[in-house]
């Protein structure tokens, strides 16, 4: 089980109704689409970051390592607004600033929303709750498979790379990079394979279509979700005044 599930099983707001986790993942999504700038995407950010930090007990250093991959991202991305290339050269914008710091700070907390809901919640009671509001049933069963489809596909990798090292072949930078082009040569034969297997394994337990997922029903707390809206509309009003 990949870290991310497990600390979507155990942490502090895992028996918390999905309604809640929902209104703060999505609804702080909402707040930034709905309010430009950067300074409503920063206010986002670190309110959804405390709130995973402090309630839900996600550890700081594992959020942020979480994080720092798409972050890299989106700061490549705001270069683009920083500098411009013609025939005399790469030249500096400073009319771009503004719209790079806008671009960072409304996708980094876009990011952080998504990650809080990946973090807090896991993929079953995501699933159960969108087969509640209508989602067909066939959209949800390929989620899902793809969902358990990837436990597979990091786990084979894994085991390959432990092989790989256990047989010093990552002893030198010429040696790593040739078992890297090896491992994603061979990590595709053995997806399939193993997507193969688990065809077979459904069909022999008389599969019609359906995976039935346990999911807990918990009590919604309308106060919550009375406090997490009220906050993001302070949220809304602070960003609209210290822009």
């Amino acid at each position: 089980m990949l870290i991310i599930d497990q600390l979507a099983h155990g942490n502090a707001w895992r028996h918390h109704a999905l309604i809640e986790k929902i209104c703060l993942g999505l609804g702080g999504l909402g707040v930034v689409i709905g309010q430009p700038g950067w300074v409503t995407g920063t206010l986002v950010s670190c309110a959804l970051m405390a709130a995973a930090v402090w309630g839900a007990r996600i550890p700081f250093g594992f959020l942020l390592r979480v994080l720092c991959i798409p972050a890299g991202f989106v700061v490549l991305g705001a270069l683009t607004f920083l500098f411009s290339v013609d025939a005399n050269g790469i030249h500096f914008v400073a009319s771009g600033v503004a719209a790079a710091f806008t671009l960072i700070g409304r996708s980094f907390a876009a990011t952080v929303c998504v990650c809080f809901l990946a973090l807090t919640t896991p993929a079953t009671d995501l699933l159960c709750g969108m087969r509640r509001v209508g989602l067909p049933r066939d959209v949800a069963e390929i989620a899902l498979l793809t969902y358990r489809f990837l436990f597979q596909i990091a786990e084979t990798a894994a085991t390959m790379h432990a092989a790989q090292a256990a047989r010093l072949g990552h002893v030198t930078p010429m040696r790593r990079l040739r078992c890297l082009g090896m491992l994603v040569a061979n990590l595709l034969p053995r997806a399939f394979e193993r997507a193969r297997h688990m065809e077979i394994g459904l069909a022999a337990r008389n599969w019609n279509g359906e995976l039935r997922v346990q999911a807990s029903a918990v009590p919604v707390s309308w106060w919550r979700v009375a406090a997490i809206v009220w906050g993001w509309i302070c949220v809304l009003w602070a960003g609209r005044v210290m822009q």
